[in-house]
Order: C-alpha cells, then sequence, then structure tokens
C-alpha cells in the first residue's frame, strides 16, 4: 500500500524515493476538487500515480498540484507528473515560476550542491507557463465550505510556500519546520546554503500564528503537537546559529562545528547514528544544513 488516510478527507502517499521509505511523501486532498500537495521528484512519479489509482483518484479530476517549493525533492517531479494531470495546475511561488519553465539552471546547481542524491531525485522536466499559477497568498475552495489557504514562509528557499487545508486545520510547511524523523518524533533542521535565518524565524512566527492542528512534513509524515514542534524547531535553529557563529569566531574546522551541533543539540543526539548510517540525510542533514549555518555565520563575521 502507498497510501493511508490521516485525517478527514486528507491522505498520504509513500513516495519510497530511491527505495527509501519514510524520506519523501505526496499528500491528496480529497473532495470536490481533488488537491495533491507535493509531486515529490521525477523518479518517484509513478509510485504517486500508483497512489492516485489506490484512492480512485481520477487523473483528469485532479485540479492543482500545489508545491512548497521548486528543490527537486518537492517539485522536481512535477513537468513530468503533469502529463499524466491533463487538467492540473500548479501552484508555486512566483520565484520558483522561472525554475519549472525552464529547469536546466536548477538541474545544475542541484547537482553540485546534492551531488549523488540529485540522481537519485532525477532531472526535472519543463512545466508550460500556462499550467503554472505563481502566488504568495490567497485561497483555494476544496469544496464541503473547506479551503485551502497559502502562505508565504522562505527562509529555507526564497520561494517556499506552506498550505493549510481547513478540514483538518493542518499545515503543510515544506521545509520551513525542518524534517521531522517519525521514527523518533524528532525534527531536524532543513538549512542548506544560502540559508536566510531571520526569514526562516519570521516564517515559523507566522506558521504558529496559524495555530496548526497538525504538521504534514513532506519528509516526512503528520506530527501532532504542531505548534510546540515549531517553537521547538525556532529554539533549535537559534541554537545551530550560534555554535556555528561561535566556531566560525574560534577558527574551528567544519566537523568540529558539526561535532558540536551533535553534542549539543538533544535532538540530534538522539538521531545522530541514524542520521550518520543514512545514505540520504548523511548527505543533506549531516553536510548540507550544517554547511547552511557555517556559510551564514561567515557571511555575518565578514560583514
Amino acid at each position: 500500500m502507498h497510501t493511508k488516510e490521516i485525517g478527514k478527507n486528507l491522505y498520504q502517499v509513500e513516495l519510497n524515493t530511491g527505495g527509501f521509505k519514510n524520506l519523501i511523501c505526496s499528500y491528496v486532498i480529497k473532495g470536490k476538487k481533488p488537491f495533491l500537495v507535493e509531486s515529490g521528484p521525477t523518479n518517484s512519479v509513478p509510485n504517486l500515480l500508483a497512489g492516485l489509482r489506490e484512492l480512485n483518484v481520477p487523473f483528469e479530476d485532479v485540479e492543482y498540484v500545489a508545491v512548497t517549493h521548486i528543490h527537486l525533492d518537492h517539485g522536481g517531479g512535477v513537468g513530468t507528473l503533469l502529463k499524466f494531470l491533463p487538467n492540473a495546475k500548479v501552484i508555486v511561488h512566483p520565484r520558483g515560476m522561472p525554475h519549472m519553465v525552464d529547469p536546466e539552471r536548477l538541474w545544475t546547481s542541484s547537482q553540485k550542491v546534492l551531488g549523488f542524491v540529485s540522481e537519485v531525485f532525477g532531472k526535472p522536466e519543463p512545466v508550460s507557463k500556462d499550467r503554472i499559477i505563481p502566488m504568495t497568498e490567497g485561497t483555494f475552495d476544496l469544496g464541503d465550505d473547506a479551503k485551502l489557504t497559502v502562505t508565504e514562509t522562505v527562509g529555507h528557499a526564497s520561494h517556499n510556500l506552506s498550505f493549510q487545508e481547513s478540514f483538518n486545520g493542518g499545515v503543510f510547511p515544506g521545509d520551513a519546520a525542518g524534517t521531522y524523523l517519525p521514527e523518533f518524533d524528532v525534527v531536524v533542521p532543513t538549512t542548506p546554503p544560502p540559508f536566510y535565518m531571520d526569514a526562516a524565524l519570521a516564517s515559523l512566527y507566522k506558521l504558529i500564528n496559524l495555530n496548526p492542528t497538525a504538521l504534514y512534513f513532506s519528509h516526512f509524515g503528520k506530527a501532532g503537537d504542531a505548534v510546540q514542534h515549531l517553537k521547538d524547531y525556532k529554539l533549535q535553529l537559534q541554537l545551530w546559529a550560534e555554535i556555528a557563529e561561535d566556531g566560525v569566531k574560534k577558527n574551528w574546522s567544519f566537523e568540529q562545528i558539526q561535532a558540536q551541533i551533535i553534542a549539543q543539540d538533544k535532538a540530534m543526539s538522539l538521531v545522530a547514528d541514524f542520521v550518520k548510517s543514512h545514505r540520504i540525510y548523511s548527505k543533506t542533514v549531516l553536510e548540507n544544513c550544517v554547511r547552511g549555518f557555517v556559510e551564514a555565520a561567515k557571511q555575518k563575521q565578514g560583514s
């Protein structure tokens, strides 16, 4: 089974990207107007389509694919997906739109930053401009007096959107609220360079003010106690920033800063062995996300 029900009219689709479970998921909101949230990467589009079949959602009925941001693991597969969804349009931040229309620069930069992980996700295909709805805020009718509300939540990326569905009151934060590891009920940062700390914190305040009942993480799954998770994540980002800034001032190596983050962050200490041994997270969390803070600290010191 690719899918499971996680709320009223709401289903999670395990994308099993690259054969990795609990790595990336998409969501289906069933109703008068079926919505998808996140296309996921190109290489797992077949698994998403299998999930739609499992949920008996006809491809032609899907009206919208809401993409939190255009990074390969969230929106990279949308060009391929739309070939199967003839009536669907894509909701994306205006800054992300050019990279959907022409994804070559996105692909090149992703290969540089992600290395082998980009090949696990797959190369994005272009999306026709007339199938894209660029926006930073607004609402969409889900039917049955329910709606999907769009909120701009930049920081992880300059083009991250979050979506709140009113059937259950939960929020799809993209990477604005971190990566959730359901095996441990722990959140770890998603902060690859360039990371915008002030913007990320402002976005977390926005999400807290939405008072969500749950967070639907793209990485990975539904987490309750949403407001507390968001508050804890704010403190976690501040801790990582303090460690990185202190390390840069003391001329620590990248590995020393990394080790201090693991030692001082209780959440990271809990999952360190798991993350180190994970083929994807060892690259994204331990390397890229720590590097986001280190580069931000170097910039701050040089300013």
